[in-house]
């Protein structure tokens, strides 16, 4: 992901300062820089927005990322209310700044609840503020690369869906897309078919349920999609090189 590989967001963020930022009752423009933070805003209001000379119309749901030392700019229209958290994180990447769509209602409940435990509950605040820059990362990506949407929903149809059967060419429908180029986007993006995904997945979340849990192999086999014992053995063998008694003993 573009934000996982120059951002790392795979490591929790550490919060400044979260709250709700109150701008253009005394002044129209305001430019400034954070010198060693991040920020991310989601706006309520219109008003023209600059990073680093970069020009943006801002409007009630835009969000944005600004890595730590960028000098911004906004001109706002009156009273205007956005969003805040100005962070710590690893990494850098280009100012982002994008409408967020049908991602809008989680990210606004995610930031407004890291403001409102930020004082008392800071470790709760990070938590929301880490899920809130992964919907960010989600946003940037399906931007960045058309595809990704595609794929991101049809993976999240195979995850919600591991145990039933799946068929390829119902995920493409599904997707809006045709058997082809789901497994032409299925191929540039994760690099495996959607079938040797599925089959991946299963047999993932099968050795994982076998040795983590006291779940009988007949019930990890039906969870996982592949309800036949003798095909789940087949299947534990050709992954693992083991049978499913044999994987749970290690």
């Amino acid at each position: 992901m573009l934000l996982d590989t120059e951002m790392r967001i795979g490591e929790p963020p550490v919060i400044a300062n979260a709250g709700v930022g109150v701008h253009g009752v005394n002044t129209a423009r305001d430019v400034f820089r954070l010198p060693d933070l991040w920020q991310l805003h989601l706006y309520n209001y219109q008003a023209a927005f600059a990073a680093d000379g970069l020009w943006y119309d801002l409007r009630p749901g835009v969000v944005s990322l600004v890595p730590p030392g960028t000098t911004v700019e906004f001109r706002y229209r009156g009273r205007s209310e956005h969003l805040y958290v100005h962070f710590a994180m690893g990494g850098y990447r280009d100012p982002f700044v994008a409408d967020a769509g049908a991602v809008l209602p989680v990210l606004r409940e995610l930031l407004v609840d890291a403001v409102a435990a930020f004082p008392t509950a800071p470790e709760r605040s990070v938590a929301s503020v880490w899920a809130a820059l992964w919907r960010v990362s989600d946003l940037a990506d399906a931007i960045d690369a058309p595809g990704n949407p595609v794929v991101a929903a049809v993976v999240r149809r195979i995850e919600a869906q591991l145990a039933e059967p799946l068929v390829v060419a119902e995920l493409a429908r599904m997707a809006g897309v045709s058997h082809n180029q789901l497994t032409r986007l299925f191929q540039q993006h994760v690099g495996d078919t959607v079938v040797g995904y599925i089959a991946g997945r299963r047999m993932a979340r099968a050795l994982h349920l076998l040795q983590a849990s006291t779940l009988s192999v007949t019930a990890i086999a039906a969870a996982v999609g592949i309800p036949d014992l003798q095909a789940f053995n087949k299947a534990c063998r050709k992954a693992f090189g083991a049978s499913p008694r044999a994987l749970r003993e290690r």
